[in-house]
């Protein structure tokens, strides 16, 4: 059935927006020229960056493509950012500081200095979206809250579709009242950071399933449903649209392949065998996000405070200093829970392999076959 979300493109296949080098414009024209809907990640980069690399991809493809941009952090007080919501809790007074202590000896390791965790919360938000309501570009996704109306209406005047992640049926219903065009909903299986809109350090752990939480936002929500978390396969894709889902989202499947600004560690990584399976953790940058477990996670999880953004900066030029010394041990090697069936190809082929596969699961499924 045609929408709006599924007329941007031929397949229903969204590359995710990965930030942190991963969704380069190189990426996402190779989705899009395929038939998919390639992604931008505006996260960690200037509003000069992220325009920069809309010009750049559009001189790669003229196809529909989108940008992620990341939610500003409210003041742990509850000043009001922009976005809805409650303020997150406050760490524990000196939590920050006694994480850099304890991460004292890492920067003497990769002879680095720790970052400033006082640099900034909110990502260059209102800059960001200034930039995109100048230049407007086909779709728009939100991480890490809800948008206020006003930014929503006004992407939707200059005619830009929008998606805010949700992991829950009662953020899906936050999302459909803020006005937005569709939901991405993200199962507590996908790699990366979970896009809750309010960090509660109580929750983690507790996040539901893909196909638990796409049926449930199917009978709270009544916008489109793109669903996210540890699909690798078509006939991942094939389920989750049974479930009630209009398009897949994947980052781990596009974090392999050869158009993906990942490292080749990173990469390499995904299906190594020193590397067997994923975690939540709060390591690196303050709040829950799932990556391969290593020596830095499984040494500083159990202690690192619900302190995002301070954590993610704090720790930025330790992962940059692993990352220049070759030492996957300490980078952030973030992988959904599928990472294991990472295929190296190229991005148009993989989403022409996923295209196939979606299809064979389909005629099985309504021949009621193996849909594998």
């Amino acid at each position: 059935m045609s929408s709006p979300l599924t007329d941007l493109c031929p397949h229903p296949i969204v590359q995710a927006p990965m930030a942190g080098g991963v969704a380069v414009p190189q990426l996402a024209a190779a989705v899009s020229e395929a038939g998919g809907l390639g992604f931008l990640a505006a996260g960690y980069k200037t509003a000069d960056g992220m325009y920069q690399e809309i010009k750049q991809l559009r001189g790669l493809t003229g196809r529909p493509f989108g940008v992620n941009v990341f939610l500003p952090q409210p003041e742990y007080s509850g000043a009001s950012t922009g976005s809805t919501g409650a303020a997150n809790a406050a760490p524990p007074s000196g939590a920050v500081e006694l994480y850099a202590h304890q991460l004292a000896g890492e920067a003497a390791w990769y002879e680095a200095e720790l970052g400033d965790p006082d640099c900034g919360r909110d990502d260059g938000y209102e800059a960001k979206l200034a930039v995109l309501l100048d230049n407007p570009v086909p779709v728009v996704s939100f991480h890490f809250g809800v948008p206020s109306r006003e930014a929503i209406d006004s992407l939707r005047r200059a005619g830009t579709f929008t998606l805010v992640t949700a992991t829950t049926p009662e953020e899906a219903l936050a999302v459909e009242r803020a006005g937005a065009d569709a939901v991405i909903a993200q199962g507590v299986e996908a790699g990366g950071h979970q896009g809750t809109h309010r960090d509660i350090p109580e929750n983690d752990g507790s996040g539901l399933g893909l196909l638990a939480l796409v049926a449930q936002v199917r009978e709270t929500a009544s916008i489109p449903i793109v669903a996210a978390g540890g699909i690798m396969r078509g006939s991942q894709i094939a389920a989750v649209l049974a479930a009630g889902a209009d398009a897949a989202q994947l980052g781990t499947a596009f974090l392999a392949t050869p158009e993906s600004g990942a490292s080749e560690l990173h990469k390499q990584a995904l299906t190594s065998p020193l590397f067997v399976r994923t975690e939540l953790t709060r390591a690196f940058s303050g709040r829950p996000a799932r990556g391969l477990v290593n020596r830095f996670l499984r040494e500083h999880g159990p202690y690192a405070p619900a302190a995002y953004p301070e954590v993610h900066h704090l720790t930025s030029p330790l992962r940059k200093a692993a990352a220049k010394a070759g030492d996957a041990q300490g980078m952030a090697l973030w992988a959904g829970q599928g990472h294991r069936m990472a295929r190296d190809l190229p991005a148009g082929r993989l989403v022409q392999t996923l295209a196939a596969e979606l299809d064979v699961a389909r005629t099985a499924l309504s021949a009621g076959g193996d849909a594998r």
